[in-house]
C-alpha cells in the first residue's frame, strides 16, 4: 500500500473494529498509526524528509514545528499522552475521531 488515504482509512477502519471489540487500547494504538502516516504524507509534500517513522516521534514534531491550528495541536497531545496505570487516558477523548480531524486536515494542506 504506498496511497496514504487507503492506508489511513485501514487504520480507522482497524481502530472501529477495535473499539467495537471493546479493545479501547488497539484503537488508541491504530488512530495514531492513522495520524502518523497523514504526517509523513503532509511533510513528504512539504519536502521535508521525516525524521522517524514513529508516529510518535511524528506526533511530537507536529505539534512543535508546523502551523498546525491550537485545536489541531491539542489533538496532537492528546494522541501523545501516556495511559494510566489502569491503562486509561487521563482525559475523556475520543481518539479516534480526533485523529480524523488531524488526518483531513493534514491531507488538506
Amino acid at each position: 500500500m504506498n496511497n496514504p488515504n487507503l492506508e489511513i482509512q485501514h487504520e480507522f477502519e482497524q481502530a472501529m473494529q477495535a473499539r467495537e471489540k471493546g479493545n479501547e487500547g488497539q484503537a488508541r494504538v491504530c488512530a495514531r498509526r492513522a495520524a502518523g502516516i497523514a504526517i509523513r504524507d503532509y511533510l513528504d509534500r512539504k519536502g521535508i524528509r521525516p525524521p522517524s517513522r514513529s508516529a510518535h516521534d511524528l506526533l511530537n514534531l507536529i505539534k512543535e514545528q508546523s502551523p498546525l491550528p491550537p485545536d489541531l495541536k491539542l489533538v496532537a497531545d492528546h494522541l501523545t499522552l501516556r495511559v494510566t496505570e489502569e491503562f486509561k487516558l487521563p482525559i475523556e477523548a475520543d481518539l479516534i475521531k480526533e485523529a480524523r480531524s488531524l488526518c483531513d486536515w493534514l491531507l488538506k494542506n
